[in-house]
């Protein structure tokens, strides 16, 4: 049992703390327009500023958005900003970034909207807008990502496309809400833009992310089939490094049986086939090398009997068995077997294996 002074002293910290949280929401104030009162606010007995600084902030404000509702969205959005900088520690500063990146994003001048948003999400994380602010970073990186451009440069010349700025965005909104549903979304389409631009290893380490923390997400099958195909576009044939096969056939084998009701089962199918057969193709190859050029049949042996086995019951596996009776006759000093429809004689190719 606590001594009696531990006692009182900790319940006296629990009433300091359930005062501060009761006070904290009794501060709590939101800032709302109205066409007819302009801006206010609204709750929160500690809501607004004092004296002649508050009613300078709110005639500001309420100056900004009257430009705003004529049209004019440029000085709006530099008035916000005065506001902003001004007053720092006022109500009026996160509307104000706020408002001023919604301007800007009208404007299409993306990445400024967005450096807008994530101001808002530093400086005062416990805005209210914090749902809609995020849902408005996704759109403009999902735009970039897709070809748009921002601002017409002089009137004249076309906008860049920004599609690494994109990926950069995407990881900004994963590190602002790492529980949101717009998390995976970031996650894949961060994979979508390093594949595009040709980052294969940066796409794949995406879609491993999403795999290894957002497992139970419905885009979950999709990042297990992508994560298998991009791994076999990797595959350069059987004559190189079967590394990127060997992959993709575990993410297509993870893929059918975690998902063996998906609609892109077909497609796993084909694709864990075609791995498969490259890799017992790629054995052969060996084999091959081994029986033809060095006439070491113990190694033939061992690469032919792992071609069936990477493949068993397939062309590929009848092929490695007809060579494998090849070694066996030539070993024992017998005349090759007759060479059957299915396995043609090798041609004489350029190994690349040493």
């Amino acid at each position: 049992m606590r001594p009696a002074p531990v006692r009182r002293l900790a319940a006296a910290l629990c009433l300091v703390f359930s005062l501060v949280n009761l006070l904290t929401v009794i501060a709590r104030a939101d800032l709302v327009w109205t066409a007819q009162t302009g801006w206010r606010v609204e709750g929160g007995a500690l809501s607004g500023m004092a004296g002649a600084e508050g009613k300078n902030a709110l005639e500001k404000m309420n100056n900004a958005r009257a430009s705003e509702e004529a049209g004019s969205w440029l000085g709006a959005s530099r008035s916000y900003q005065s506001i902003a900088k001004k007053y720092p520690n006022s109500i009026y500063a996160p509307e104000a970034l706020y408002r001023s990146a919604q301007l800007r994003l009208k404007r299409k001048e993306y990445t400024k909207a967005f450096e807008d948003f994530q101001q808002v999400l530093g400086r005062y994380p416990n805005t209210r807008r914090f749902n809609d602010i995020v849902g408005e970073q996704y759109r403009i990186a999902s735009a970039l990502l897709d070809g748009a451009r921002g601002r017409t440069l002089w009137g004249l010349l076309p906008g860049f496309r920004q599609r690494d700025k994109a990926i950069e965005y995407f990881e900004t909104i994963l590190a602002n809400a790492p529980y949101s549903d717009y998390a995976p979304l970031s996650l894949m389409n961060i994979a979508r833009g390093h594949q595009r631009l040709g980052n294969i290893p940066d796409a794949v380490d995406a879609l491993d992310r999403m795999i290894n923390n957002y497992s139970q997400t419905l885009l979950a099958p999709d990042a297990y089939l992508k994560l298998a195909q991009t791994h076999a576009s990797l595959v350069d044939g059987p004559y190189y490094d079967q590394g990127s096969t060997k992959e993709s056939i575990t993410y297509f084998t993870d893929f059918m049986l975690l998902f063996p009701s998906d609609t892109n089962i077909g497609a796993a199918e084909k694709g864990l086939d075609g791995m498969k057969t490259m890799l017992a193709e790629s054995k052969i190859r060996m084999g091959d090398f081994y029986f033809y050029k060095r006439s070491n049949f113990k190694a033939a042996r061992v690469f032919y009997n792992e071609a069936i086995t990477a493949y068993p019951e397939s062309a590929i596996a009848l092929k490695a068995k007809v060579r494998l009776a090849e070694v066996e006759a030539k070993a024992a000093g017998q005349p090759a077997p007759k060479a059957q429809a299915d396995a043609p004689a090798p041609k004489k190719k350029r190994f690349l294996f040493f």
